[in-house]
């Protein structure tokens, strides 16, 4: 499980569990997810390691947009989500992002 959505009933928000695999994580001390949804700040959303070595947190996203995302790990290493709906260029170093699809 890589990305996890859950949606409410009462309003369009979605709950998205945002998970990297430990064997993502490649023996990183900190894992950030950085995205459109805070500005791509690399200290906004620090993810909890699990018991399994994995790495999880979860945002409160709007219903009905594609949003763009990457992990940050260690603070300096930029990774895709194996996971994600879709990638898109992300117009750096012929780099991609990967977007969830809500």
């Amino acid at each position: 499980m890589a990305i996890a959505k859950q949606f409410l009933k009462s309003k369009p928000i979605a709950k998205v569990t945002f998970e990297l695999p430990a064997e993502a994580v490649n023996g990183a001390k900190t894992v950030a997810l950085a995205g459109e949804f805070n500005d791509w700040d690399v200290t906004t959303q620090v993810l909890k390691k699990q018991k399994d070595g994995s790495y999880k947190t979860t945002v409160e996203l709007p219903v009905g947009g594609e949003y763009q995302y990457r992990y940050v790990l260690d603070g300096t290493t930029w990774t895709n989500d194996w996971a994600a709906d879709k990638y898109v260029a992300s117009g750096v170093a012929g780099e991609e992002n990967s977007v969830v699809v809500l």
